[in-house]
């Protein structure tokens, strides 16, 4: 590790803002900011010599690798939290357009809908197996299907969220319809037993390495999908329509009743997937 590789992991000790899956993600992200600085040349640094030449270089660098503004932009909001870490906010641009980066949300006409891969049952661990179950069947976050626990959840005809288990801290409730639903809780009641699908002898952190080395073994990765699949499976349910992500009609196209019943299918959805507002539906059903 090199030293400002050092720094970062004592920063990041220091403050332990947002959830554990942020700290998690800010510190893999700083850890690798690190080693790109490096092969950039600055190998002396430390977490105070952030300059604006830096950020420049590292974002020039990060478009010669092709890496997309979505993820930029996430590496730009852990250098930001770096630079208000160590008294230097004027150091970064508030705007990321200032480094050309584009700012725009940009909803896609594609699917981005996931269902569980086959290679998923090759995976020996059965709480991470039963994690991606829970997943695609609730439309869980990942760390949600980790932390829940099925005794404390299950009430029957829904699955009761507590805010300790959630991003945000916002507790929900999500139905329990299907056959299949109720076939993942069933699982995760064998294998969490009156906990949670975290081993007992493990912290979050630690699963959540484990989880991610397992599903990179067997060549999966990025498995918001399955959110993405239960969006667009509720949508069809709730509005015996197609989403138009899924190949159904724009909502330009559809007839006054319908745009109603596609608001309020959007705002149930909304809720059930943790969020609180109506347009991130987008994201998961197209407009």
């Amino acid at each position: 590790m090199n030293k400002l590789g050092y720094d970062f992991m004592q920063l990041c000790r220091r403050n332990r803002d947002g959830s554990q899956t942020t700290q998690y993600q800010r510190a893999r992200s700083l850890r690798a900011i690190s080693r790109d600085l490096q092969e950039l040349g600055y190998r002396q640094m430390r977490a105070e010599s952030l300059k604006p030449k830096h950020v420049e270089s590292l974002v020039s660098h990060w478009r010669e690798a092709s890496i997309s503004d979505a993820t930029i932009k996430n590496r730009m909001a852990h250098i930001r939290w770096w630079a208000d870490k160590v008294g230097k906010p004027g150091v970064v641009p508030g705007d990321n357009s200032a480094l050309g980066i584009s700012d725009r949300s940009y909803v896609s006409s594609d699917s981005r809908a996931r269902e569980l891969d086959p290679r998923v049952g090759s995976i020996p661990d059965e709480r991470i197996q039963t994690s991606l179950y829970l997943q695609r069947a609730f439309g869980l976050r990942r760390e949600e299907s980790m932390k829940l626990r099925p005794e404390i959840a299950d009430q029957g005809d829904r699955l009761a969220l507590q805010g300790s288990w959630t991003k945000g801290g916002r507790a929900r409730d999500i139905p329990i319809r299907t056959d299949a639903q109720r076939a993942a809780l069933e699982q995760a009641h064998r294998v969490a037993g009156q906990g949670s699908l975290i081993p007992p002898e493990k912290s979050y952190a630690q699963h959540l390495k484990s989880y991610e080395y397992h599903l990179g073994k067997v060549g999966l990765s990025r498995m918001h999908g399955l959110r993405h699949a239960y969006a667009q499976m509720r949508y069809q349910e709730l509005t015996g329509r197609a989403s138009p992500a899924a190949g159904g009609a724009s909502a330009r196209d559809l007839t006054p009743e319908q745009r109603t019943e596609d608001r309020e299918a959007r705002l149930t959805i909304s809720r059930e997937l943790g969020h609180e507002r109506e347009q991130v539906t987008a994201v998961y059903l197209g407009r």
